[in-house]
């Protein structure tokens, strides 16, 4: 007697994928579709190109041209937030900057004494090269003045006037800066004066007083010198009053805080300085000087007698004119005229050989001085210290504060004297009092853990990654391990039973593919003893077992 029995086998993934029915193909389609759909996409994500800035700031119809032109060329752009720039994928930065720069853009870029150099001279008028010239100038200067660091964008006006041959007519250059700052940056007086400085040189002929700088709200930075009550002057002696202000307070903070401590002080100084200029002269004469020790201005020396003229020849112009007396000195005589003889001794009397007489003049001394007033004058300082109460100590561990005793006021006092040269006869005033000061109490909580930026930046690093691993992860658990469950099964065979298989069933039992071993507990249950039951009934019957089996599989009600 033969019977078929179905025992499991290993088919090919052919056979398994064909025993499949239509639900379980269709769920192993869409979830090996989808799989590899959130591969692809977060393997794109993870491998996003980098951007960088091609162009910034710039204006309208440069913008416009230079993104037409990146769409003609296929590059890809973006913007930055709020349109100051435009980027473009890293390695093509360079690339894209030259093949814009060929074709002349930005458009709004500054161009120097290239211009000479692209310019066409034949046909060119005197008018048109001169203002190619002063084109090219001030871009040179526009470009030299955007380097500085504080200095985002600039330009730069030159008024050179036509210069003719009349020099009391010629007009002098004059030039006007606008610079863009950037933002959180100042220019100081230094940097402002270089700026002013770097244009005058660049032009022949121009006072630096000429040159006016402006920044790009409209304010004036540069103010001439002889404008001396203009805005710009007072800002200037107000920074310098407040400079002078600043030097006295860090003077008396650096002296009282090794002795309170740096926290216990406060200090504020009020300087009131002298910006008025004034220029005296005065002349001053010296009393009259001995004749030894005065210089002579000039000296007249008069001889007359037989003695006179039989010592020295007759001299002077023949006729009248020179029988006539000399006429009054001009200048003031210092002394009366004496009568010299001979011999060269000054005296009154007549010698017998004839008359001598002589008149000299002396210098007059004369002294002129000029006296300028220098300004910032300091006239008078007002300093006002503020102590802290002293903290103490007990053996006992407790904290107390005490004001400070008058003398330790007084000795405190005396520093900030002698560090502020205090002077009584210039009216300076100096007031130190102690107090307690009042400390806020600030309560700054720490931010959660799950708030730390630290956190915050990590969890958007990986948040495509551990994304495209969860929606992968659930389709994969959820539509493609089913179907391999299934075409991991084994697919049973039907084979006749023959009186080989009776006599190996005979040695060794067939047991049941459905009953999984287990662990027989101490005291056999029901389902221990059906499973018995079964077990001795294959035994006895076999065939009619393989028979039930047979049925099973094939999907017949049993008989």
């Amino acid at each position: 007697m033969t019977a078929a029995l179905a025992i499991p086998v290993n088919p090919t993934f052919g056979q398994r994928l064909a025993g499949l029915d239509q639900s379980q193909k269709l769920r192993l389609g869409v979830g090996v579709v989808l799989f590899v759909a959130i591969g692809i996409v977060g393997l794109m994500m993870g491998r996003q190109a980098e951007w960088r800035v091609l162009y910034a700031n710039l204006p309208d119809k440069d913008g416009g041209a230079v993104v037409a032109q990146l769409s003609q060329m296929n590059v890809p752009y973006q913007y930055a937030s709020g349109g100051g720039a435009i980027l473009v994928p890293a390695d093509k930065v360079y690339d894209t900057r030259l093949k814009l720069a060929s074709q002349g853009l930005p458009k709004g870029a500054v161009t120097g004494f290239e211009l000479m150099d692209n310019a066409n001279r034949f046909g060119m008028t005197q008018f048109q090269e001169r203002l190619t010239f002063q084109r090219g100038l001030e871009g040179e200067l526009t470009r030299t003045i955007q380097t500085m660091a504080s200095v985002q964008s600039a330009r730069v006006h030159l008024a050179l006037p036509n210069q003719n041959g009349f020099f009391r007519e010629q007009q002098k250059p004059s030039a006007s800066v606008m610079v863009g700052l950037n933002a959180g940056r100042t220019l100081d007086r230094g940097q402002l004066a270089g700026i002013i400085h770097l244009v005058s040189s660049s032009v022949p002929e121009m006072d630096p007083k000429a040159v006016s700088v402006l920044d790009e709200s409209g304010k004036l930075l540069s103010t001439p010198a002889e404008a001396g009550g203009g805005l710009g002057a007072d800002a200037q002696q107000l920074q310098y009053v407040q400079q002078i202000e600043q030097l006295y307070s860090s003077r008396i903070l650096d002296i009282l805080e090794p002795v309170v401590g740096r926290q216990n002080v406060r200090a504020q100084v009020t300087a009131e300085l002298d910006f008025s200029q004034t220029e005296s002269t005065s002349e001053l004469f010296k009393p009259n000087q001995t004749p030894d020790a005065s210089a002579i201005r000039s000296q007249q020396l008069l001889e007359s007698g037989a003695g006179a003229a039989g010592a020295n020849p007759p001299t002077g112009v023949p006729g009248a004119t020179t029988n006539q007396p000399p006429g009054p000195s001009a200048a003031p005589i210092n002394g009366a005229p004496q009568t010299v003889t001979a011999a060269g001794a000054s005296t009154g009397a007549v010698g017998a050989g004839g008359r001598r007489e002589s008149v000299i003049n002396y210098e007059v001394d004369k002294t002129v001085r000029v006296v300028r007033g220098s300004t910032g004058v300091v006239k008078r300082i007002s300093a006002a210290v503020i102590l802290n109460h002293q903290t103490s100590t007990d053996a006992k561990g407790k904290v107390t504060t005490a004001a400070m005793s008058d003398a330790q006021l007084e000795k405190m006092t005396a520093l900030v004297r002698e560090t502020i040269g205090f002077s009584k006869d210039r009216g300076d005033t100096i007031n130190v009092v102690t107090v307690p000061f009042t400390k806020e109490k600030v309560n700054l909580e720490p931010l959660p853990w799950w708030q730390q930026p630290e956190l915050l930046d990590l969890a958007r690093s990986l948040a495509w990654p551990l994304g495209t691993l969860f929606f992968g992860a659930l389709v994969l658990m959820g539509a493609v391990r089913p179907a391999l469950k299934v075409l991991a099964q084994p697919l049973p065979q039907q084979v006749e039973r023959t009186g080989q298989l009776d006599a190996i069933e005979a040695d060794e039992p067939v047991r049941p593919m459905l009953a999984a071993p287990v662990s027989k507990p101490t005291e056999p249950t029901q389902a221990d003893l059906a499973l018995e039951d079964a077990r001795k009934l294959t035994r006895d019957n076999p065939a009619a077992v393989a028979n039930i089996v047979k049925t099973w599989i094939n999907g017949e009600a049993p008989a």
